[in-house]
């Protein structure tokens, strides 16, 4: 197994995500072990009608075909919906004598007439599968391709994609012009743009088909990223054993602040919620009797001078720290966290606890040697990181210059680790948009840190955990409500 993967049990093959230029090296490997290109395709297309014809029972169909490889799974696609007794009509970008090599061969099987590509082939159709472009599109759609799209979506008229729809980037989920579809049947595995916002919502229910590509090549090309999911990280999670008592299952540690106490009191309650053992509030002596009186599991340690925390952070009962819901944004916070650091113990940095080092993001980076996970949103990013491209990118390049685990958060959040490898989360309802759940989120990763499981794996673990504990409840959540859902989803993974 690769060895990249091998800390967090990823299960490579059900789980990977590969770029474009991945894809292309699995069929270049697949015709090494025997598999024909022309198979390959001729399969792709196959796929294509059977997912369709598993959905919708037969009525007029218009494919519309590109230049490429992606038009000639869209002629397969064609062909054998029309031989099932589907009325199908084809249109083309181009001609299909410009095809090449199988594409040219499996557009000669198609026995119909091919029209010119324009919104007028739209006229009759229920349905319409685009075979324009695929992932491999790297500029804007423009012309016909983009004023057909239009069309079909102006007109409600469901469109099934091939790979991706046209116009949304394979790598990094970018919509340059791209129709939403219902549905995307891809090959082998997802891409990144099926995962990344905003070509995840244009790509509707994406369905992953096997087109005969021999299950050695994925460990061939040896993936770095990932969808998120329980196959990663379930062999790491922490389980309580027969004879395990509190102290064994980690004792995690939250800064609290003040007069801000709710976001330090709702990851407390992550924390515990997810297995730790024993969670202990530090907080400014001012604000002990507001956290005592609100909190009964969970333990409250005053501390009056910077000595007074210092003397707790030196203490062997604790496991991991976290710093940053309501810590507040100044030199105090700031120097917290240096002493958090110094310390060498699993670290989540999150909030205030990030943007205190807007100023001196160096500081931060030259700061961790120690196993630690930063968990900032969009703007606390780019207070510490100076970096462009997209998600993906962005996120591995921060893992890279810090050295941490980075969980750059959203609706599609990305986990990466100092190594290059990358998770994307796919799970997070939107239902999560509310105040406090990035608290509860970090609450919950120090939680499993704190029981010994490594930063990425605890990352990884804590997202997807984040995530169905809000689907577990639906509409009308509060970040309050999270801690008190994992217990079912946790129950659910154990058995």
């Amino acid at each position: 197994m690769n060895m990249l993967i091998c800390e967090a049990g990823l299960n490579n093959r059900q789980t990977a995500v590969l770029t474009v230029r991945e894809m292309e090296d699995a069929d270049r490997l697949s015709v090494v072990a025997g598999v024909s290109s022309y198979e390959l395709m001729a399969n792709a297309g196959a796929a294509v009608a059977h997912e369709i014809g598993r959905q919708w029972t037969p009525r007029p169909v218009v494919v519309l075909c590109g230049p490429g490889n992606n038009g000639g799974d869209g002629f397969v696609t064609a062909h054998v919906l029309a031989e099932a007794g589907w009325p199908v009509r084809v249109a083309m970008l181009g001609s299909r004598f410009s095809l090449k090599d199988d594409a040219r061969q499996h557009a000669q099987r198609w026995e119909g007439e091919v029209e010119a590509l324009s919104p007028a082939v739209l006229e009759g159709a229920e349905l319409i599968v685009d075979a324009l472009f695929g992932a491999g599109l790297s500029r804007p759609l423009e012309g016909q391709a983009l004023d057909t799209l239009a069309a079909a979506s102006h007109g409600a008229i469901p469109i099934i994609a091939i790979d991706t729809p046209s116009g949304v980037m394979g790598d990094t989920g970018e919509a340059l012009g791209a129709a939403p579809a219902v549905m995307t049947v891809t090959f082998l595995c997802k891409k990144p743009g099926h995962l990344l916002l905003p070509g995840r919502d244009l790509c509707g229910d994406v369905i992953v088909v096997d087109i005969g590509t021999p299950k050695a090549v994925i460990d061939a090309i040896a993936p770095h990223t990932f969808e998120n999911s329980p196959a990663l990280w379930l062999a790491n999670l922490p389980r309580a054993k027969a004879g395990t008592d509190k102290h064994s299952r980690g004792h995690a540690l939250i800064f609290g602040g003040y007069p801000m106490t709710g976001a330090a009191r709702m990851a407390a309650r992550g924390a515990a919620r997810v297995g730790a053992g024993l969670t202990t509030i530090a907080v400014p002596e001012i604000a002990f009797s507001i956290y005592a009186s609100a909190l009964r599991s969970i333990m409250v340690r005053p501390w009056v001078t910077p000595e007074d925390f210092g003397h707790l952070l030196n203490g062997s009962r604790f496991s991991a720290w976290l710093i940053g819901p309501g810590a507040g944004v100044d030199k105090e916070t700031f120097g917290h966290v240096l002493a958090m650091l110094a310390t060498g113990r699993p670290t989540v940095i999150d909030a205030d606890a990030i943007t205190a080092f807007q100023d001196e993001p160096g500081a931060l980076d030259r700061a961790i040697h120690g196993p630690c996970v930063l968990t900032p949103h969009e703007g606390e990013f780019l207070r510490v990181f100076d970096l462009t491209g997209d998600k993906l990118t962005r996120t591995r390049a921060a893992a890279l210059r810090c050295g941490a685990v980075v969980v750059l958060k959203g609706s599609d959040t990305v986990i990466a680790a100092p190594d290059g490898r990358a998770i994307i989360n796919s799970n997070a309802p939107s239902t999560l948009a509310t105040a406090g759940s990035g608290d509860v989120l970090s609450g919950i990763i120090v939680g499993l840190l704190a029981q010994g499981m490594p930063a990425f794996a605890s990352a990884a673990a804590g997202v997807w955990l984040h995530g169905a504990a809000a689907a577990e409840f639906g509409p009308g959540l509060l970040a309050e409500d999270l801690p008190d859902l994992l217990p079912a989803v946790l129950r659910r993974l154990y058995n």
